[in-house]
């Protein structure tokens, strides 16, 4: 790895966050020297995560400056962070090189000779892993960066196993469109899932989506996506997948989907030869059999046959935080774990739980109130639709760890806006009064689900509702 130079000690500010975390283990996994700072660490919330960091030799400081000290540091702080943070200003005082998250990685990313990257508006976690995972499986030993703990990867002394270090020919990574990043990385493979509104105009998504696929050597895309495929032009030795569009190269055979609450199956047809292979996935959703068939398409860019890349997915674990099934109480209520945070994950993990029996009480604590502002309309009518008059959406107030954002528009809101498109809602402050709410309302056979995003004790929130389930 070249262009990053990694003879310097680098300082990630947020270090516990889901996008520095898996960075920085990457960087201290080649050799780098790596410290850093957190406001959830000084607050002590998940503790466990940062012993655990500790544990594997990270220097965690208190978010004051004090783990800045020299000019040889480099600072690794999101884009978005406020001059008034005690690392910027002790940065600049003693001239240190500044790097964003993005800016970092790209550097790594494109320095490997075989570089594969996910691109869309949502899935990217998940297909990150799945692609991880067959090339790991097919003794490729992918570096792996991800902004979710991959299971597959986790063991008792990398309990956050969000990054994967391998031998520096393959670098598998997700790639971000919503601060732009996405134009940094020079893909060997880019992979695009799909474009849905989400932080960016639909216009500026297409530009960004569209470059992306015409920089790499190969584009693979979801001809199930309409506005993915009308990007395919873009795209150099373009390869495609999709369920219900049979143009795509890679599809699925018709009628061969068996559905089930915790796993599925289907056959998947390669039509430019014919043949069949037979996928099983631990996983259940329409949208994780989409995630798989774009990661076998993906693989298959980067020279895997196809055949290796859907046996290699019948061991696939999944992620943490990803229709993640905590358990089930004594008296039959399932609690799940989830990510869904914009319209387009809250809708798949919505379907997934509709496609089975039972009522559905999702809870969900929005990530911001800048976030809820952009794109509260459309999460409303996400909730609306997918649930019907037996369900019930909980809502607290927006994650707030301190700034200076407007919180004037809070998730009152939305409650208003899913009763107008038919739903039903509730608005409770705190998240505390939101667990009594569901604790004394859950009936045997309903599904709990907790959704969010940037805030890792909904983990913990959703296994003490299975506690006292």
């Amino acid at each position: 790895m070249t262009s990053a130079n990694l003879s310097r000690p680098y300082f990630f500010c947020g270090i516990g966050g889901s996008g520095m975390l898996p960075l920085a283990q990457i960087v201290k996994g080649l050799g780098g020297e790596v410290a850093g700072s957190d406001r959830s660490y000084d607050q002590g919330r998940t503790p466990e995560k940062f012993a655990a960091l500790q544990a594997q030799g990270y220097s965690l400081f208190p978010q004051d400056g004090s783990g800045l000290t020299s000019a040889d540091q480099i600072l690794i702080a999101s884009a978005a962070i406020e001059d008034t943070v005690p690392e910027i200003a002790r940065a600049k005082e003693l001239g240190c090189e500044r790097l964003t998250r993005a800016e970092l990685l790209a550097r790594l990313f494109n320095d490997a000779p075989q570089s594969l990257a996910v691109g869309g508006t949502s899935g990217k976690s998940t297909t990150t892993a799945m692609l991880g995972w067959i090339m790991e499986a097919t003794g490729r030993k992918p570096t792996i960066m991800n902004g979710a703990v991959m299971k597959n990867f986790v063991s008792e002394d990398r309990p956050y196993a969000s990054a994967v270090v391998g031998d520096g020919g393959v670098f598998v990574s997700e790639v971000d469109e919503s601060d732009g990043s996405i134009a940094l990385y020079r893909p060997t493979v880019a992979l695009l899932l799909n474009v849905s509104l989400d932080h960016k105009s639909m216009d500026e998504l297409r530009e960004l989506f569209g470059n992306f696929l015409s920089t790499a050597d190969r584009g693979v895309v979801n001809a199930d996506d309409v506005e993915a495929f009308r990007l395919v032009a873009r795209a150099k030795e373009p390869l495609t997948f999709g369920i219900t569009n049979s143009c795509a190269a890679l599809g699925i055979v018709a009628g061969s989907i068996a559905d089930g609450p915790t796993q599925q199956a289907a056959l998947v047809l390669d039509r430019r030869d014919g043949s069949e292979h037979a996928l099983r996935l631990a996983i259940p959703g329409r949208h994780n059999l989409s995630n798989a068939l774009a990661a076998i398409a993906a693989a298959n860019a980067a020279g895997v046959p196809v055949a290796d890349a859907v046996a290699a997915l019948a061991d696939f674990k999944g992620l943490a935080r990803r229709f993640d099934i905590i358990g089930t109480s004594a008296n039959g209520v399932t609690v799940i774990d989830d990510f869904g945070h914009n319209p387009e994950k809250a809708r798949a993990t919505l379907k997934t739980l509709k496609m089975h029996e039972g009522r559905v009480i999702a809870f969900f604590q929005p990530h911001g109130y800048g976030p809820l502002r952009q794109m509260g309309h459309e999460l409303a009518e996400t909730f609306a639709q997918e649930l019907d008059e037996t369900d019930l959406t909980i809502l607290c107030d927006p994650v707030y760890f301190g700034g200076t954002v407007d919180r004037s528009v809070g998730s009152e809101r939305i409650i208003d806006l899913i009763h107008a498109a038919g739903g039903k809602a509730l608005h409770i402050n705190t998240r505390e009064g939101c667990g009594d709410f569901i604790v004394a309302n859950a009936r045997p056979g309903d599904r709990v689900v907790v959704m969010g995003a940037r805030d890792d004790t909904l983990t913990e929130f959703a296994e003490s509702l299975l506690q006292r389930l």
